[in-house]
């Protein structure tokens, strides 16, 4: 263990590990999918008649679906803010083409693709005002991303761990719902966008787990500071325009509600992954105010529990400017 280490010695401790490390959570540029293996090729000659038949097939989609798939495309398209705040974090030396800066860059890359993805199968639809959706995802990225982690490596990992596997939910869901909906192209898409997410939280999660085993008190307290101030989601700033920030994102997370497709639930249930997959309740050499962090994590899945029993699904739809 690492005592009395500063965050950079320890991010340079782990960080020493992850060039080893990346073939297990990245995948390799020429034979990873790309956004086109998805979609009708426009250089063919049935071009057109392969994109009537998607147009088809979204028909039966219902008006909260193609929102909260609007939203999630937004959410992955806003990927440039989400890259400079890693690379900010204490412990990057973006100067040192190796380890978390090789990490960030390659994650990045590998997460560009969703939004590229997405973007160009809503663009086909035919269901979307792609100008309204277009505004959103600028005011996203021009207003910021402000989650309360700071420069903090150890915070900001325990958000990427969570989101990572919140947005595995979602695409999943999306990807469920869309079969049923006699839509597999869409299906597939969501499919293979959840396979991503979820490799990616095993990396973030890995992390985490690195930085308990030799700075353990430091790693809790970050978790409990996180958990108490709860975990939003990226694109909480989610707006259109003429609507005050955060007005937009509330309404694209009742239809997630209504949906299914990312529930208080599932926030409930991914703090429970996280505990278990860090072995919370066994670590070992904790500080005082280590200790009382971990009581406050491990009773905190039964008390969100009661408050979700008595919180109601919202009804009120609400009219999208990004639906066509």
């Amino acid at each position: 263990m690492i005592l009395s280490a500063s965050r950079v010695d320890v991010m340079r401790f782990v960080g020493g590990k992850i060039d080893a490390l990346l073939g297990d959570y990245l995948k390799p540029i020429e034979t990873n999918w790309q956004p086109a293996d998805f979609l009708p090729d426009s250089a063919q000659d049935n071009f057109l008649e392969e994109v009537k038949l998607l147009r088809e097939s979204v028909r039966e989609l219902t008006y909260d679906y193609v929102a909260v798939l609007v939203g999630d495309t937004i959410t992955e398209e806003a990927l440039p803010t989400y890259e400079s705040w890693l690379m900010d974090m204490e412990g990057v030396d973006q100067s040192n083409p190796q380890n978390w800066t090789r990490w960030i860059r390659s994650w990045t890359a590998e997460e560009n693709r969703h939004g590229d993805l997405l973007n160009k199968f809503l663009y086909l639809s035919g269901r979307v005002n792609m100008r309204a959706m277009e505004v959103s995802t600028q005011y996203l990225i021009a207003d910021g991303f402000d989650i309360g982690t700071g420069r903090d490596p150890y915070r900001n990992f325990v958000y990427t761990s969570f989101q990572e596997l919140a947005t595995n939910v979602s695409h999943r869901r999306t990807a469920t719902l869309a079969k049923q909906a006699g839509c597999p192209q869409l299906s597939k898409i969501c499919g293979v966008i959840a396979s991503d997410e979820m490799r990616h939280a095993k990396a973030y999660k890995a992390f985490v787990k690195q930085i308990f085993e030799v700075d353990p008190s430091e790693m809790m307290l970050a978790f409990e500071d996180m958990m108490r101030k709860k975990i939003v989601m990226p694109a909480h700033f989610l707006r259109e325009t003429g609507v005050k920030i955060g007005q937009t994102f509330s309404h694209f997370s009742d239809a997630a509600q209504r949906l299914g497709v990312y529930t208080t639930t599932d926030y409930i249930d991914i703090l429970d992954d996280l505990l278990a997959d860090w072995n919370i309740a066994s670590i070992s050499d904790l500080d005082d105010a280590a200790q009382r962090a971990r009581d406050y994590l491990m009773a905190l899945p039964a008390r969100l529990r009661r408050i979700a029993e008595r919180t109601k699904v919202p009804t009120l739809e609400y009219p999208f400017s990004w639906i066509a």
